[in-house]
């Protein structure tokens, strides 16, 4: 009984946390364009309550699935891209030139990818602790699957075997825009992602080092909504 009441105290707590602190909304499977467009207009919408010093303005955080599409950040190169446009699309996959930092990434069916739509001031941090804050998240995500996350010196995200350099693959990608801290875009997870499609670039800009899911490493797929769910919940945790 006593356990019960601490349980439900504890639910209760995490949702006025989530609540107060950012609004949460699973976008399900969607185009990654009317994505786009809900996370800016949130991002817009946040910075100009900030410049006009008012508090009353939510953060948000987005969780979905992508339609399949390829997109490349401010700093990516075109010549990351291994297919020409036109042979995108008739495998029906989308291309996208995108304001984000970061190179070139693929997002799909089985990938959760996260918009956190933050204030950074709100929560008393910088763009670099912010990132490190996702990577940590996500590391910790991982170790509840078995999985040893890590970071890598010089290539932002989150990877396997970061030790051995014919072995090291990377599970999450983490690009990021920020304005006034004010943050857009965020990071891409692959659960049971089909991964033959980052065949088509060189992801995040790299030739030596591979991409991988949790489905691949566990060698069964994986019910991603409870991977959402954890996602929330950590979100809630730390932010």
């Amino acid at each position: 009984m006593v356990g019960n009441i601490i349980i439900a105290v504890y639910l209760h707590t995490l949702k006025v946390k989530l609540m107060h602190m950012f609004k949460y909304h699973d976008l399900g499977q969607i185009d990654y364009a009317e994505a786009l467009q809900i996370q800016t207009e949130s991002f817009e919408l946040l910075l100009q309550a900030k410049q006009n010093h008012e508090s009353k303005a939510s953060c948000k955080l987005y969780l979905c699935e992508h339609n399949p599409v390829i997109t490349i950040g401010k700093s990516g190169k075109d010549m990351n891209l291994l297919v020409s446009e036109s042979a995108l699309l008739k495998q029906g996959i989308a291309f996208y030139h995108v304001n984000r930092g970061g190179d070139i990434t693929y997002h799909g069916p089985g990938q959760i990818t996260g918009y956190p739509i933050f204030d950074l001031e709100r929560y008393g941090i910088g763009l670099k602790a912010y990132i490190d804050r996702l990577e940590q998240l996500i590391i910790d995500l991982l170790a509840a699957y078995g999985l040893k996350g890590e970071r890598m010196p010089g290539a932002t995200g989150v990877w396997l075997d970061t030790m051995d350099p014919k072995r090291a693959r990377k599970l999450c990608a983490i690009g990021v825009k920020s304005s006034r801290y004010v943050t857009m875009h965020g990071f891409a997870l692959n659960v049971n992602t089909q991964l033959d499609a980052f065949k088509l670039i060189n992801p995040c800009g790299f030739t030596d080092r591979g991409v991988t899911s949790i489905a691949q490493e566990l060698g069964a797929s994986v019910e991603i909504e409870s991977v959402k769910s954890r996602i929330a919940t950590l979100f809630a945790e730390r932010f």
